[in-house]
């Protein structure tokens, strides 16, 4: 049998395009002389299409849609994600199209909860497994987290004679994933003795970002065939025909790159802008995302404005031309003194008696905040932020400053990984200047201002940080891996007071197991705090 793998990338909500290009690709796939062409999780709609569920509309017009999928299939079968319903009641559902009709429905029988998945808020659970009969071979269906189920349906499935098992994925990325699918496929495919076809969505979705990486699986367990990890891809497997192949997915640098690049691309394209507006510091967070922007969008799409004050550096302004230089950006310089004196003349007689501490450096930060925002509405530019995971987990941050805009492309970044990954660009080309990574971090926004006045160097903060915050341990365990108490519970007492401005954050991609966004929910109002034991 020939199948088609269709990992696409569809647009949440757009109905009409997701089903054209659903059967767009049906033709292609009729071409090439394939039996099989099998699609993502919730393709007709896009996922994670949340309370859009709730609108009767929707529903209605997402089967339509699917109908007119299976009206131009023709002699070719389709496996398909779409929302099924039933008497009030909603559906993770695939179809399975032959001749032109909806021969058959599976519903997802295991609803994810946990994390960044939130289906029982709006699905029913599935009852059971579903083979069916297409050109003498038994295929079973599944969708997604059915897979990941001990004794899940797909086991039921090969017991009654399936000899190829089709898994439709809406898998979000993280750092590891695909290897984590890789193995439990490996594992499933041989215990049920069956080929496994699993293809997963590609794609940025909000702060979500899809992968791709779609595989099959031969009966022994070995990788047969696969898609590559971040583009859209329609692959032939002709499961007569095709053996093991010898292959290696992206890792490290390159792999989180790319994720950054996909989700600022779509972020930016499927919300109808056209250019991006960067503040660019000189320092290694702004030069990251303006490269990481000039790569997702082209370089004509991308724009930069520098906004010295009293206390920036001649380097910084060196270094932010060198980014852009290196990059083909153009670079405008706005400065905030004139606007900044301004302000502390203002606000003098109110500040009579006081001395100067964070208010006035969030003053500078609000200024080239209210800079960027003005740009934006000028010229309808999407403005990125450039704060990074260390900052938004300890508040090192201003709203209304430098948290102005509507998208953090490094937001879920932590510090020592934007090193990495400067380092990892700059062995593909020369982009950000040795200075920019070599320096102390600073704001500048006091004199002979750093980041380690206020935090522990970085090298400290985001074991800690990623400990506390993406594996959630406690105080204590932290404490038991060698760091400092009293780091420690700064640390942890930093990120927990932030959550205010966290929820005021524009959203970013997520790359790491727990991000701050759909699968981080601490409570602002809440007194709860650790306490560490004292022998």
């Amino acid at each position: 049998m020939k199948i088609a793998l269709a990992q696409i990338n569809p647009i949440v909500g757009d109905l009409g395009l997701n089903s054209a290009k659903i059967i767009d690709l049906i033709e292609e796939a009729r071409e090439e002389k394939a039996d099989l062409i099998v699609f993502p999780e919730l393709c007709v709609t896009g996922y994670p299409p949340e309370d859009l569920l709730l609108k009767p509309k929707f529903i209605a017009d997402n089967r339509a849609a699917l109908e007119r999928v299976a009206a131009a299939s023709g002699e070719i079968a389709v496996y398909a994600g779409f929302v099924d319903s039933e008497g009030g009641a909603l559906y993770n559902a695939a179809a399975f199209i032959e001749d032109g009709k909806i021969k058959h429905i599976y519903r997802k029988m295991n609803l994810p909860n946990y994390g960044v998945f939130d289906e029982k808020r709006y699905f029913r659970e599935g009852t059971k497994g579903s083979v069916v009969n297409y050109r003498g071979a038994k295929i079973g269906l599944g969708v997604c987290e059915d897979i990941w189920v001990e004794e899940g349906p797909w086991e039921e499935e090969a017991k009654l004679g399936a000899g190829i098992i089709l898994n439709i994925n809406a898998s979000p990325y993280h750092v590891g994933k695909i290897a984590e699918r890789e193995a439990l496929l490996k594992r499933r495919s041989a215990a049920a003795k069956a080929y496994f076809v699993y293809v997963n969505l590609v794609g940025g979705q909000d702060e979500l970002v899809f992968d791709g990486g779609s595989m099959v699986f031969d009966p022994k367990g070995e990788l047969i065939a696969a898609c590559d990890q971040f583009r859209e891809e329609l692959l032939f497997v002709d499961l007569d025909q095709d053996r093991m192949i010898d292959w290696s997915w992206l890792a490290g640098p390159e792999e989180i790159y790319r994720a950054l690049v996909l989700g600022v691309k779509d972020y930016v394209t499927k919300n109808g802008f056209s250019d991006v507006l960067i503040g660019l510091s000189g320092g290694i967070d702004s030069a990251l995302t303006l490269a990481i922007a000039a790569e997702a969008l082209g370089k004509e799409r991308v724009h930069a404005v520098f906004m010295p004050s009293r206390y920036t550096s001649e380097q910084s302004r060196r270094d932010a031309k060198a980014v852009a230089a290196n990059l083909g950006v153009e670079l405008a310089e706005i400065p905030i003194e004139a606007v900044f004196a301004d302000y502390l003349k203002v606000l003098q007689p109110n500040f009579r008696g006081r001395k100067e501490n964070i208010t006035e450096e969030n003053l500078q930060a609000r200024i080239r905040g209210n800079y960027l925002m003005a740009l934006s509405n000028k010229f309808n530019w999407l403005v990125l932020t450039t704060g990074n995971k260390s900052e938004m987990s300890t508040g090192y941050c201003t709203l209304y400053g430098d948290m102005a805009g509507g998208f953090a492309a490094i937001k879920d970044v932590p510090k020592t990984m934007v090193y990495e990954l400067a380092g990892w660009l700059n062995g593909q080309r020369p982009v950000i200047p040795a200075a920019v990574i070599e320096r102390a971090p600073t704001a500048e926004l006091a004199p002979g201002q750093t980041d380690q006045d206020t935090l522990p160097p970085y090298a400290v903060l985001d074991p800690i940080m990623r400990a506390y915050v993406e594996e959630n341990r406690s105080l204590e365990e932290i404490v038991g891996r060698g760091f400092e108490a009293g780091t420690v519970e700064k640390i942890i007492g930093l990120i927990d007071r932030s959550e205010y401005k966290r929820r005021q954050a524009p959203p970013g991609p997520r790359i790491t197991p727990r991000a701050f966004g759909k699968d981080w929910r601490l409570p602002i109002t809440n007194r709860f705090k650790e306490q560490r034991r004292v022998q």
